[in-house]
């Protein structure tokens, strides 16, 4: 097939610097290319982008060597009764009244502690002294794990999202992303097997409870899935704070809207979620041959979603390189739930099972954010730049803001 473009590099400096740009010529001229440094297909169209993640036919097979080496054999890579039993045994902890009575006390507390750390200065870097911090603090402290911690899983959760997002295969980084496993076993499998013994009400003790029809979560299940939640868990929602953020400070009066009207930061999360997504690529393997909108991918193949193509395709959205908290075309309602409009948390049986928490998270962290920052604007006027491929999100974020006054 001819075309005006070649296909863009994923891997090149000019993608990493603008992905956009390159997914319009993709999905116009490339919608599925074989790319060779991955030894993968990429698919940028929403339809195929859709359909990868609900079409029963594309496995997550993949997940045995991108993730596994890191995290142990996570829910992710289970299919049938196996992954329903497992996504079941977790999943309570996620939503309902287990989030709001147990979790979102801690949610408000981690954002109130981080805050009151730049309160008064009157500065502050949201991306550095909040939006990183801030999830993986929640989730240890929803683990029931020990605070003074923080920093040891900080340096986890980076290692492991490093591995995760190593698409040209830097052996440093791997070799960091195992030893991270080794670590992170090593002070998990006795804590679990302290609360398996005298379980409390946490996170961790619920995990290592749960019961559903005689089957229960093995010791290494259960850390695979904390190596797994830093991960997906801290990731996304840290990405997402600060997309929010830079995504408002863009459009003042996109801000103006939503400071007035709190009702508004779920449509302001969704549509950041669609508009500069924290995941752009989620990988599946389709078990046996398939047509797509731009030919056929052979069984067995790695299928490259590209998730940031495939949420501004025109073909879906009205004006998609266009931030607009109050758009028509996608639905807050079912922004956190599997019939999503977007693709940030991929849909069907794989999901996302934090869809809910991230949620709670962004409504708490940006509220208590805007409460605390009244006049919020970039320092010096600075444009926040978007970093990474795999995961994508400001690097920095510097804000200046009239202080709080000094505690007498």
């Amino acid at each position: 097939m001819s075309s005006a473009h070649a296909a863009p590099d994923i891997l090149s400096a000019e993608f990493a610097a603008d992905p956009y740009s390159a997914y319009r010529i993709l999905r116009a001229d490339h919608p599925l290319v074989r790319h060779e440094a991955t030894d993968s297909y990429l698919v940028s169209r929403y339809e195929d982008v859709e359909r990868a993640f609900k079409d029963p036919v594309f496995t997550s097979d993949n997940y045995d060597w991108q993730i596994a080496p890191v995290h142990g054999r996570t829910i992710l890579q289970m299919d049938g009764r196996e992954h329903s039993v497992r996504r079941a045994l977790v999943a309570p902890a996620f939503r309902g009244r287990e989030l709001q009575e147990k979790f979102l006390p801690v949610i408000e507390r981690n954002a109130a502690e981080l805050i009151d750390g730049f309160r008064t200065a009157g500065r502050a870097d949201l991306v550095a002294d909040f939006a990183t911090r801030f999830p993986i603090n929640v989730i240890v402290d929803m683990l029931g794990l020990d605070r003074s911690d923080h920093d040891r899983f900080h340096g986890w959760y980076t290692a492991i999202i490093a591995f995760l997002s190593n698409l040209s295969q830097d052996p440093e980084v791997t070799a960091a992303g195992l030893r991270t496993r080794e670590e992170l076993a090593a002070y998990m499998i006795p804590v679990i097997q302290e609360r398996r013994a005298h379980p409390g009400d946490d996170l961790l003790s619920t995990l290592c409870t749960a019961e559903i029809d005689g089957v229960t979560m093995s010791d290494e299940d259960v850390k695979a899935f904390v190596s797994l939640l830093l991960a997906a868990g801290g990731e996304t929602t840290d990405k997402a704070v600060a997309g929010v953020f830079r995504n408002l400070l863009a459009n003042p009066e996109q801000l103006a809207a939503v400071r007035a009207d709190r009702s508004l930061i779920p449509a302001a999360f969704a549509e950041t979620l669609r508009f500069s997504p924290p995941v752009h690529m989620i990988m599946r393997q389709p078990s046996r041959d398939v047509t797509l909108s731009g030919g056929t991918v052979p069984a067995g193949s790695t299928v490259t979603c590209l998730i940031g193509a495939a949420n501004r395709d025109p073909a879906r959205y009205a004006d998609p390189d266009t931030y607009d908290v109050h758009r028509q075309d996608l639905t807050t309602a079912n922004a956190f739930s599997a019939a999503a409009d977007h693709l940030a948390f991929a849909l069907g049986r794989h999901f996302c099972v934090g869809a809910l928490l991230a949620k709670a998270e962004i409504e708490v962290g940006v509220g208590q954010l805007l409460d605390a920052m009244p006049d919020v604007a970039p320092d010096d006027g600075e444009q926040a730049v978007e970093q990474g491929v795999f995961t994508r999100g400001p690097g920095t974020l510097p804000v200046r803001f009239t202080p709080a006054p000094q505690a007498a």
